[in-house]
């Protein structure tokens, strides 16, 4: 008889999943989830986070028994726990899912020391292996996105694999315990790949086709919010490419953006330093100012489109991606402060905080990354007049403007002096044009 272990990491579905289903064939199979103590004691564990895995594992584990089985949850190290079922129930086989960072790869040569057949599967979080594609001109990775998306999207992906009909688990303990912890956000979206896939079916059918076109206006919210389900794997990449098609524009630009979730994996995979180092350096020498970081993070920048954007994540532990790229901007070139400053405060309430994408997003952004423009600057007024003309975004996040005409609620500081005054709002904390000249002139220094 033969029994495996598939170990769920961020592929928390039954469906479209290469670790499930490889391991399901096997005459018993442990579905194993190990809530790491290196993982639940960092601050990767956020009370966000936490909510939306338990959410997931509880969905996973419903949908385990609806097939015969159950979910196994463990805490402790992974290794360790996995080591001990391989011991206790004869383990002849071990299945996980390929991740890009060093914590991943660490977990990875462990199981191997086990002794147990170790199956990695690459194409399960993401829709192509990280480091399948290398530039024809030498190298080990793509540094630029545009070369890389021509190679990907030539690349054939595997089919959608269906779940498992039904599954043999041994008799074993380890019943989920209650993961939420603090307060998360008051409006954070529901884990698990229930709603995860009445989300894609609802995208791919009436959403995914105006997506080129709408997808930066802020007030419309025109977005799939699939990346919290892509993160955890409640929904399969490869699936939602599938559903999603190529047969409108907007489905084009959509796959395009999938990809460069595949692309900022392959950079972290080859470089994982850069997770905290920067991965092309301008050599900056960072301000240091926690008076001003705490304005940012607070929304109280005097910048109604950066502190709404800031209070749409306290609020829903998520933000829209022109947003980030607004907010980035704003904290790494406007006050010349760390990126990794940011990119941390991401951490701390992102519920869809990808290692990779986070980091390699703000690197981007605050041009120490793979940009080939490192010192453009987003500015936070063109930006809002361009992507929320009538102020609706701004005054859904910020209810002490909700009175102001649109034509003044991007720049609140023009207003007469009477209604200014009369504004719980703070002005402006720095001059634009003022901090994209000291800005220049750093960059002209390095």
């Amino acid at each position: 008889m033969t029994t495996s272990i598939a170990l769920f990491t961020r592929d928390l579905r039954v469906r479209d999943n290469p670790v499930l289903h490889a391991a399901a064939a096997a005459d018993r199979c442990v579905p194993l989830f190990v809530l790491d103590d290196a993982i639940t004691s960092s601050s990767f564990s956020n009370a966000n986070r936490a909510s939306f895995l338990h959410d997931s594992l509880a969905d996973l584990d419903a949908s385990l028994r609806e097939r015969g089985g159950r979910l196994v949850v463990r805490r402790g190290k992974v290794v360790e726990e996995v080591a001990r079922i391989v011991c206790a129930h004869d383990v002849t086989e071990i299945h996980v899912a390929a991740d890009v960072s060093r914590y991943a790869h660490r977990r990875e040569e462990a199981l191997r020391e086990l002794g147990v057949d170790l199956h990695v599967h690459d194409a399960s979080i993401n829709a192509v292996p990280p480091l399948s594609l290398t530039p024809s001109g030498g190298g080990d990775h793509f540094a630029v996105f545009t070369p890389y998306f021509r190679k990907w999207e030539t690349v054939h992906r595997r089919g959608v694999l269906r779940a498992p009909q039904r599954l043999t688990v041994p008799e074993i303990s380890g019943d989920l315990p209650q993961l939420r912890h603090g307060t998360p956000s008051p409006d954070l979206t529901e884990g698990g790949e229930t709603v995860g896939r009445k989300l894609m079916a609802s995208w791919a059918r009436s959403g995914v086709d105006d997506y080129a076109d709408v997808h930066d206006a802020l007030a419309d919210d025109a977005t799939s919010h699939l990346s919290p389900h892509l993160h955890f794997g409640t929904v399969s990449v490869t699936e939602l490419i599938d559903r999603v098609g190529t047969g409108s524009e907007g489905a084009r630009a959509y796959v395009r953006q999938l990809a460069w979730r595949d692309f900022h994996h392959q950079v972290l995979a080859a470089r994982p330093e850069s997770a905290t180092e920067d991965y092309r350096t301008r050599h900056d020498r960072w301000r240091r100012s926690d008076r001003d970081f705490e304005a940012w993070r607070d929304g109280r920048t005097g910048y109604p489109i950066v502190d709404a954007a800031m209070r749409q994540l306290d609020r829903e532990g998520w933000m829209h991606n022109r947003a980030r790229l607004v907010v980035a901007s704003f904290l790494s070139k406007t006050l010349y402060l760390d990126w990794r400053r940011g990119a941390r405060h991401f951490v701390d309430l992102l519920v869809d905080c990808d290692l990779a994408n986070n980091q390699m997003n703000w690197q981007w952004v605050a041009g120490t990354g793979t940009d080939t423009r490192p010192n453009r600057v987003h500015n936070p007024v063109a930006q809002a007049v361009r992507y929320d003309q009538e102020g609706l975004y701004v005054k859904r996040y910020l209810p002490e403007l909700a009175d102001v005409d649109p034509r003044h609620v991007h720049e609140p500081w023009k207003l007469p002096d009477d209604e200014r005054k009369a504004l719980d709002y703070p002005p402006p904390m720095v001059d634009l044009r003022e901090a994209a000249d000291r800005f220049a002139a750093a960059r002209r220094k390095r």
